[in-house]
């Protein structure tokens, strides 16, 4: 496979991601009167924080790739997606159709953690990192086309149709993906060792270093997946703007795929612990502004201040994500296969709880998410700041 060819399947199989959220966002409003839910009803926010919730499956997948190859692991993640989400299509009842989703969520953290291992397995250095960012820019402008095509489809079709197309869409690069050849050979490969694995984990908890950067991820993650799960909620029930909710989705996801291509340019030249220290002062400023607004003119904030602050607080989410995980996974060495694995589960499946919990709140109002968010920066910036070691300059 030619590396144009492998690029671009990479960045389709983790599409597959972004693309299993935020094509369904539209149709939420269809799946209530499907299920006899009132309009005010949070409860389709589950839908998307089961996909999240799933993701805790990084866990085995990855401690089973690095035994078995990439691929074993990612021809049972194809199948996981595509059954979990054809379940959900056609689930009986709300309840079903979150374990769907959560198989759905399985099947998504094999592809996307097979798809960056290949990666790293084939290119190092320079050449890994221009490879990866050139796939995580595709992907991050997923959320920006995903909701139109929700609504295009919606039109000619039903809601089913809508959840029916990831699966399908993966069952094409399903297919595709059996052009790859095997990228972890078998001398590379660890012997499975659960004991071992067991202490390696261990380890990675004890470490102070990467404890502080995985939580600054996770407490983000959970202003991330609560706007994202009840962003239809938002919009087409609170603010009564629903024929807006696809434009202003796309424009905070365009916003966010911006700031986290500005971001490489700013760890350059600042270096990673900079960069995030300025980037959440700027997010606890938004964030309060935000607050106080709320406060002095009602809840909820004038419509165009509040979909202003959350492009501005979920692509600051975006571009200092990379930057905490980067310091994460800095003192891990060896252990930097498992430790990513445990960085990935925990901030997937605890932001995604937590953020879920803010989701209930919001029936007729939108301050939980507003505190949520000016909670988020002061825990954020303590975090950083609680870092003490010696900064490092960036090399211009």
């Amino acid at each position: 496979m030619k590396p144009a060819e492998f690029i671009t399947l990479s960045a389709c199989t983790m599409m597959l991601t972004a693309l299993g959220i935020d094509i369904m966002l539209p149709v939420f409003g269809e799946i209530r009167h499907q299920f006899g839910l009132n309009a005010e009803s949070t409860a389709t926010a589950q839908i998307v924080v089961f996909f999240f919730m799933g993701q805790i499956a990084q866990l085995v997948f990855g401690a089973l790739s690095d035994s078995f190859g990439r691929l074993a692991i990612l021809r049972i993640g194809f199948p996981l997606y595509i059954t979990g989400g054809i379940a959900a299509t056609y689930a009986p009842s709300l309840h079903i159709m979150f374990a769907a989703r959560f198989v759905a969520g399985m099947g998504a953290s094999a592809v996307f953690m097979t798809a960056i291992a290949g990666v790293r397995d084939r290119f190092v250095g320079d050449k890994m990192a221009s490879i990866l960012s050139l796939i995580f820019t595709i992907f991050l402008f997923t959320p920006v086309f995903a909701p139109f095509l929700g609504l295009a489809i919606l039109a000619v079709s039903s809601w089913r149709m809508v959840f029916l197309t990831p699966p399908l869409f993966a069952v094409i690069v399903f297919i595709w993906s059996l052009r790859l050849e095997e990228s972890l050979p078998p001398e590379k490969r660890s012997q499975l060792n659960w004991k071992a694995i067991g202490q390696s984990i261990k380890a990675i908890l004890s470490n102070r270093v990467f404890l502080r950067y995985t939580a600054v991820t996770t407490v983000l993650f959970m202003g991330l997946s609560s706007w994202v799960s009840s962003s239809e909620h938002i919009l087409g029930k609170i603010y009564g703007r629903p024929e807006l909710f696809s434009w202003i989705f796309a424009g905070v996801g365009l916003a966010a795929a911006l700031s986290a291509l500005t971001n490489s340019r700013l760890s350059a030249k600042f270096g990673a612990r900079r960069t995030i220290r300025g980037l959440l002062v700027v997010y606890s400023i938004v964030g309060t502004l935000l607050l106080l607004s709320t406060f002095i003119f009602g809840d909820p904030p004038q419509m165009f201040l509040f979909s202003i602050a959350i492009a501005l607080l979920i692509g600051i989410n975006l571009a200092v994500e990379p930057n905490s995980s980067a310091l994460a996974m800095e003192p891990m060495g060896d252990m930097a296969g498992m430790a990513s694995a445990v960085y990935g589960t925990t901030f997937f499946f605890i932001g995604a709880s937590s953020g879920s919990v803010i989701s209930s709140l919001m029936k007729h109002s939108v301050l939980p998410l507003v505190i949520g968010f000016f909670l988020i920066g002061v825990i954020t910036i303590g975090l950083v700041l609680g870092d003490r070691r010696p900064v490092v300059q960036a090399i211009e």
